[in-house]
């Protein structure tokens, strides 16, 4: 039953000429005073979404875009910054980027989080999608299987520290300690300084393409999933959901389909589905136009990723729209009543489904978020909140 309503936001800036028709992906180029802008915007959305009961707000960590799209390099010491400025809601990693971090410092830094605000930050981990983001910090990205290996082997030392007093680890990529002298003495074993309080650590990770060795990894360490919404292709997908019961089945533990997941779309209310799709679709499109070179759209060719480039070209071309996302279910658009009619239908596909999280596309202003993200709370989330029950006092 669908009880927890969440949102992303990966850090985008306000921008306008957007769409398939506006200024292409590597054209835009903002000031830094722009660029900074990123944090009073989030904190509105925080400030909107603590104010109305969401549950989790998820933040993305990305780096070096000029752009506009992904301002947000260190989200573990934004959300400690957040939880200053709110009073419920929880700060989601959505996500850490293992390869970009040293697994130590990553644990380090998450246990101070999760010190200084008492538990609301989410961990999550991901393995990454920007080369230039991931190879410049010196780790692999192009050679996908090294970006696994080092990801796994990291994960799992973020982990013996989470959970052991001390450890020690030896892998292909990381000896952890090293085989030196310290204070009179040879290092065998490490401690991780502070540990998180709230153990064991919640962490969620991305699902991607749900390959059985990706799910079996997040089994094995008891991982939460976030299927589509911001990068992804939005909606739920058997195969990523049924996957995921499967490994964990494959590893003793029974879930129900849909159990330990969140599914993410993109949303936009209007008083008619027609009206809705109009007002979103230069968001779609230049979602579409940020993700689709990056190869995260599976649908799109080869042809279709260098049409999206010209903003010439693109506007009558053979490109997604925002209608088809919409009846594919990726997208929900449309009054309140539809869109709550939507995801019961979904709590009824996945009965073990208890989290959805619902978000706007690149190119969003705040005041459209934040307007859109009061009227879900006020017109849809309440239909899945239990009743109260009314004690009888009549004797």
């Amino acid at each position: 039953m669908i009880t927890k309503f969440d949102s992303l936001f990966a850090g985008h800036i306000d921008m306008d000429n957007i769409g398939y028709g506006g200024i292409p992906v590597n054209d835009r180029v903002f000031d830094n005073e722009a660029l900074s802008g990123v944090f009073d915007k989030t904190t509105a959305i925080a400030k909107t979404m603590d104010r109305l009961g969401y549950d989790t707000l998820w933040l993305a960590e990305h780096h070096f875009q000029p752009e506009g799209y992904e301002c947000l390099p260190n989200v573990l010491m934004l959300a400690v910054h957040l939880a200053h400025l709110t009073s419920n809601i929880r700060l989601g990693c959505g996500f850490n980027i293992a390869p970009m971090w040293h697994p130590l410092r990553l644990a380090e830094d998450y246990a101070t989080a999760d010190i200084l605000t008492g538990g609301r930050v989410v961990f999550g981990v991901g393995r990454g999608y920007h080369t230039r983001e991931v190879e410049t910090f010196g780790s692999p990205l192009l050679d996908q299987p090294a970006n696994r290996n080092l990801f796994e082997e990291q994960v799992d030392i973020v982990f013996e520290a989470f959970e052991k007093e001390s450890f020690s680890h030896k892998g292909e990529n990381y000896s952890i300690p090293p085989n030196v002298p310290y204070r009179g003495y040879t290092l065998e074993e490490i401690t991780l300084v502070p540990r998180p309080l709230n153990r064991p650590v919640e962490c969620w990770q991305p699902i991607q393409s749900a390959t059985p060795r990706g799910l079996d990894f997040m089994a094995k360490h008891g991982m939460s999933g976030i299927i589509g919404g911001g990068s992804s292709e939005g909606g739920a997908m058997d195969k990523a959901v049924l996957g995921f019961r499967d490994a964990y089945g494959r590893a003793g533990v029974e879930l129900e389909a849909g159990e330990k997941l969140s599914i993410g779309f993109h949303y936009h209310i209007a008083d008619t589905q027609e009206k809705a799709m109009s007002e979103v679709a230069g968001m779609y499109e230049e979602n579409l136009k940020m993700f689709g070179p990056l190869r995260l759209v599976r649908a799109l060719s080869d042809e279709q990723i260098e049409v999206m480039s010209d903003a010439k070209l693109a506007p009558t071309a053979e490109l997604p729209r925002v209608e088809d996302a919409v009846e594919s279910g990726g997208v929900l658009a449309g009054p309140p009543d539809l869109i709550i009619e939507q995801l019961k239908n979904l709590e009824k596909k996945y009965p073990g489904l208890e989290r959805i999280s619902v978000s706007h596309p690149m190119g969003t202003t705040e005041t459209v978020l934040t307007e859109q993200l009061q009227q879900f709370a006020e017109e849809v989330i309440p239909a899945f909140k239990k009743e109260a029950k009314i004690p009888n006092l009549i004797t």
